[in-house]
């Protein structure tokens, strides 16, 4: 999970406990201002930030970045996938979140700013926008809020497919060791 530039640091420590409950591997944080300290060992000593997160910031990896070009260089560099999310069309393939197929690449999902969302250089780098179905005149949600019901949905998605290659994988070794 990347959070572009976020704002609230009660939004980017729900993120964190989101993350760690959800098995995400990683979150990055595009934190221009020094909001949270640089290092991730000085993140998990930070009391405030450990109480935030209800001491989810201890078990999870966080990493921060002083500009959007980092994080895009450092994620090209790994091999992640980038899509952002919008409940707004941003000119890429458009995704309804439950009706996109997220196993089987190294993903990571872009969030952006309380107030005016990812930036160009963001949205340019991704292959698609993933949009939470609303129905309400509201058509955004609170950082946290959407950052949890994103990465459920793909965390979700992705057990499903372990626990499949799993069960063909004893359905095989039954079926060799009846024969």
């Amino acid at each position: 999970a990347v959070l572009e530039e976020p704002q609230n640091i009660k939004n980017i420590t729900q993120t964190v406990r989101n993350i760690n409950a959800l098995g995400v591997e990683k979150l990055y944080i595009i934190d221009p201002q020094g909001k949270m300290p640089n290092d991730w060992q000085d993140m998990r000593t930070d009391a405030k930030l450990v109480k935030a997160s209800s001491s989810a910031i201890k078990w999870s990896f966080v990493k921060t970045f002083s500009n959007t070009k980092e994080c895009i260089v450092h994620l090209k560099k790994n091999d992640f996938v980038s899509m952002i999310t919008s409940p707004h069309m941003k000119g890429r393939k458009n995704i309804v979140l439950h009706e996109g197929k997220y196993k089987g690449i190294r993903l990571a999902v872009w969030f952006g700013n309380e107030s005016h969302g990812l930036s160009e250089e963001a949205i340019e780098n991704s292959v698609a926008c993933i949009n939470i179905p609303m129905c309400g005149i509201i058509e955004s949600m609170n950082l946290g809020t959407s950052t949890g019901i994103v990465l459920y949905e793909i965390t979700k998605q992705r057990r499903e497919a372990k626990l499949a290659k799993i069960a063909r994988r004893q359905e095989r070794l039954k079926n060799k060791n009846s024969g």
